[in-house]
């Protein structure tokens, strides 16, 4: 165990190599309130010759779900870098008895887990480069939280970002007043399941899901609210509005998507979570320089896809931070 300006490393669930810190974030009316930062460090040799040396990655994950891609990590710290993926307040390893699932009513909130995790990286005060790491939820709060910390990161890499709704914009526009009237009277109500479960399947047909401690990552994901609902749809209005992380950006997204309705062997080789064509059209206004690779044969989540595409996305994520210079 390890000890460092309040920040307590002790063994995480994913065994040697991975290490895990509670950061305590106060209270809410659901009691107390905690992220989870999970590091994985490079060989000593590594960190003193790696060609990322000096990267800091943190890696945060998307809905209904939590940090288990150890094979990500091993891409970052094999090159030198060091790996840091957050488990956001009510998700995964920061999950506490009582708590709605990932509910929040604003994703501004999250930006107390990710100034905790920051701290604990020590990163600014080391000067090294920070490279942001997000999938799909997680890839929509990361880019909101870099427009409002311009500066901060030297590059942003989105795994499928959630950065549009999928009903497309029109659809956006049109349920956001029926959203927002309902989260503001009744901001914990129930939505009907639209989660059938056909995306876990496709993971575990492809064999590239591990086991989930008991209600981590269920089969059809976490029961949502309106307030939540609203939060996500405003996020998405700030990205159709244009903003800027201020760095440049990396968005790997599938070839194609699929319908979630109804079990396609497709759901194997393509997203059946978002619709990767409005994601697409989404992403070019986040950046002034946006590289967007379509992955053929990709997943949801790019790096949890069957071998030839998750070899393909690793190498673009490769070639992309090596041609960004110091």
């Amino acid at each position: 165990m390890e000890r460092r300006d309040e920040v307590t490393w002790e063994p995480d669930l994913l065994g040697p190599g991975f290490e895990q810190a509670t950061l305590p974030l106060g209270a809410d009316d659901e009691g107390d309130v905690v992220a989870t930062v999970v590091r994985a460090m490079p060989h000593p040799g590594l960190r003193l010759f790696g060609p990322w040396r000096d990267v800091d990655v943190l890696y945060v994950h998307g809905w209904s779900d939590y940090f288990f891609q150890t094979d990500l990590a091993r891409i970052f710290t094999d090159r030198g870098a060091r790996f840091y993926a957050l488990d956001l307040r009510k998700y995964g390893r920061s999950i506490r008895p009582g708590q709605a699932r990932g509910y929040v009513t604003s994703l501004d909130v999250y930006d107390e887990d990710i100034a905790a995790a920051l701290a604990a990286m020590d990163t600014e005060r080391q000067g090294r480069r920070l490279v942001l790491l997000g999938h799909s939820t997680g890839g929509l709060t990361l880019t909101l939280w870099a427009a409002r910390h311009p500066g901060r990161a030297a590059a942003v890499i989105l795994n499928s970002p959630w950065l549009e709704f999928q009903l497309g914009p029109l659809g956006r526009q049109a349920v956001a007043p029926l959203v927002e009237v309902r989260a503001r009277f009744d901001p914990r109500g129930a939505h009907p399941a639209v989660d059938f479960g056909f995306y876990t399947a496709a993971q575990r047909r492809l064999g590239t899901l591990p086991p989930a401690p008991d209600g981590w990552r269920p089969a059809r994901g976490f029961p949502t609210h309106p307030a939540w609902l609203a939060a996500i749809i405003a996020g998405h209005a700030r990205i159709a509005a244009g903003v800027d992380v201020g760095c440049p950006t990396l968005v790997l997204l599938s070839a194609r998507s699929t319908s979630p309705l109804r079990w396609n062997d497709a759901m194997t080789s393509t997203d059946s979570v978002l619709v990767v064509d409005d994601i697409a059209r989404a992403a070019t206004r986040i950046a002034a320089t946006v590289t967007i690779a379509r992955i053929d044969g990709a997943i949801h989540d790019v790096f949890l896809s069957a071998e030839p595409a998750r070899a393909e996305a690793g190498a673009a994520l490769v070639s992309f931070l090596t041609g960004l210079a110091r």
